[in-house]
C-alpha cells in the first residue's frame, strides 16, 4: 500500500492584505487568512507600513520593524488576536 506522507512547512512564504485581512501563505501550500482587527497596530498601519514585513523566529514569525509588531503561524494557526492590552 503507498501511503502519501503529508509534508507540513509552517514557515512563512508571502504575507498579503486586504482592506479587512491579513492572509499569510506557508510553505506547505495552506494560507491563512484572519481579521485584520485583530492585530490594531497592522489596522492602523499605512500600506506603505504593511508591506515592509520580514520573517523571523527560524521562518515562523513575521516582523514589522516600524511598527513593533510580530505574529507567528502558530498563533495564526491558533487564532490568537493581539493581546488586549495592545488594544488600548
Amino acid at each position: 500500500m503507498n501511503v502519501l506522507k503529508v509534508q507540513v512547512d509552517e514557515r512563512v512564504r508571502n504575507v498579503h492584505f486586504t482592506e479587512e485581512t491579513i492572509s499569510v501563505d506557508m510553505m506547505d501550500g495552506r494560507t491563512i487568512t484572519v481579521p485584520l482587527v485583530w492585530y490594531p497596530r497592522l489596522l492602523n498601519a499605512t500600506t506603505e507600513q504593511r508591506s515592509q514585513w520580514e520573517v523571523c523566529g527560524g521562518g515562523f514569525g513575521i516582523h514589522w520593524e516600524e511598527i513593533d509588531e510580530n505574529l507567528s503561524t502558530e498563533g495564526l494557526l491558533r487564532g490568537i488576536p493581539a493581546p488586549s492590552s495592545q488594544f488600548r
